[in-house]
C-alpha cells in the first residue's frame, strides 16, 4: 500500500468506482436478478468479489494521490426492487446498514491522509431508469425514499447519491428525504441522446427545478449513463445551472438506452477515447471534479480518466 504522502497539489479531483453491475455480469458471469449487486454481500464469495471490485479502483486513487468516494452497492436496495428479490423492510434496512459498514470497513483498510475515502449510501431509482413511464410526486418520493436514508443515517454513511435519476420530481423528494435526515445529498441525472432526461425533461431544468424546491440542499450534481457525446454541447452554454454539475460518471458506449437494454455483450468503447472526452470537458467545465465511470466502464477506464485529468 502507499504510503501516506501529501494530496497532489493543486487538484481536486477525487474518483469514484466504474460499472460495477455491467462488470459482475458481462467481465465475471454472474447472474444479477434485477441487476442487483447488494445480495452479493449475503455471501462469502460475493463480498470477496465486491472487494477486488473496490481494491481495483482503490490503488488507482492512491497512486495519484485523490480522494475516493466509496459508494455502497445499494442502488437497487430500496422497498420495490427488493420486494422482487425477496427483501422486506426489515431485510432491506439490514442489508443497507451492512452495505455501509461493509464500505467503511474498506475505508479503514485503505484510506490515507492524501486519499480520502468518505462513504455514500446509493440510491436508485423507484422504477427502471430505461423506461420511467411513471413519475411519482415530491412527495411521494420522499415517502418513498425516506426508509433507505434513514438506514444510512444509523450505519454511519457520510452521505448519499441517487444515481440515473429521470425525473426531477423523484430528485426532489430524495433531497427532502435527506435534508430531513441531515444526510449530504448528491443528485445524478441520466440523459438520452439528445441530452434531455428520459421523460423528455431538459437537464437545465430539472436542476433548476429542484434547487427551487428545496433551496439548493443538494450538495451538487452529477450525470451519469451517458456517453459525454448526448450531453456536452448543451453545457457549453454557460448557464448558471451548468455550474452545479460536479461530478461525471460516463457509459462507456456510445448506444442508447434502449439499445444498451437490448444488447447480449458488452460495449466497453475506447478507454484512452473516453478519458480524452472527460480531459476536454474538464478543460472548459473545470467545477467537474468528480470523475467515474458507469455501465461498460471498469478500473481500466478510470485508470485511463485519471492519467487524462491529473
Amino acid at each position: 500500500m502507499e504510503q501516506p504522502g501529501p494530496a497532489r497539489p493543486g487538484s481536486k479531483i477525487r474518483l469514484t468506482d466504474s460499472g460495477l453491475e455491467t462488470w459482475l455480469v458481462f467481465d465475471c458471469g454472474l447472474d444479477l436478478p434485477e441487476f442487483a449487486a447488494f445480495p452479493l454481500l449475503e455471501t462469502a464469495a460475493g463480498r470477496a468479489r465486491l472487494t477486488d471490485y473496490w481494491e481495483r479502483h482503490i490503488a488507482i486513487a492512491l497512486k495519484h494521490r485523490l480522494g475516493f468516494i466509496l459508494g455502497a452497492p445499494t442502488w437497487r436496495a430500496n422497498a420495490d426492487w427488493g420486494a422482487k428479490l425477496g427483501y422486506d423492510a426489515i431485510g432491506l434496512d439490514h442489508i443497507n446498514r451492512e452495505a455501509i459498514g461493509f464500505m467503511q470497513a474498506m475505508r479503514d483498510t485503505h484510506e490515507t491522509p492524501s486519499s480520502p475515502m468518505p462513504v455514500q449510501g446509493s440510491i436508485g431509482p423507484r422504477f427502471d431508469a430505461y423506461h420511467p413511464d411513471t413519475v411519482m410526486s415530491a412527495d411521494e418520493a420522499e415517502a418513498y425514499h425516506t426508509a433507505q436514508i434513514a438506514s444510512f443515517v444509523a450505519a454511519g454513511a457520510d452521505g448519499a447519491a441517487a444515481m440515473t435519476v429521470t425525473h426531477s420530481s423523484e430528485a426532489i423528494g430524495i433531497v427532502r428525504a435527506a435534508q430531513a435526515a441531515g444526510l449530504p445529498c448528491m443528485i445524478s441525472f441520466t440523459t438520452e441522446t439528445d441530452g434531455r432526461l428520459p421523460g423528455g425533461q431538459s437537464l437545465g431544468e430539472a436542476i433548476e427545478a429542484v434547487d427551487a424546491a428545496t433551496g439548493a440542499a443538494a450538495e451538487s450534481f452529477m450525470i451519469n449513463c451517458a456517453h459525454p457525446d448526448h450531453f456536452r454541447d448543451i453545457l457549453d452554454g454557460g448557464e448558471a445551472w451548468t455550474r452545479r454539475i460536479t461530478g461525471l460518471r460516463a457509459n462507456a458506449s456510445r448506444k442508447s438506452h434502449a439499445e444498451l437494454d437490448n444488447s447480449t455483450e458488452l460495449d466497453p468503447g475506447d478507454a484512452l477515447k473516453l478519458a480524452a472526452l472527460y480531459r476536454d470537458l474538464r478543460a472548459k467545465h473545470p467545477g467537474l471534479t468528480l470523475l467515474g465511470g458507469c455501465c461498460g466502464t471498469d478500473d481500466r477506464h478510470i485508470a485511463a480518466i485519471s492519467e487524462a485529468c491529473v
